[in-house]
């Protein structure tokens, strides 16, 4: 499986717990993560069948950004 990063305003523990419901319904629990360490907040998308599009909608729909890194 490919991994697909974006770049993200995710960045902290409370953001991720506010994205985590949309996030595992479009690419599954245990499927990404988010870096809050990297100062481009960096999600990390490991799934096979999901579009950079899905991801993004994702994000977007809890209230943050994503621009695909790669």
């Amino acid at each position: 499986m490919e991994a697909v990063k974006f770049k993200t305003n995710i960045k902290c523990s409370g953001c991720i717990a506010k994205a985590t419901p949309f996030l595992n319904e479009a690419v599954g629990e245990e499927n990404w993560e988010v870096d809050t360490e990297n100062p481009d907040k960096v999600l990390t998308v490991v799934a096979e069948g999901i579009s950079a599009e899905q991801v993004k909608k994702a994000v977007e729909n809890a209230g943050y950004k994503a621009e695909q890194l790669n």
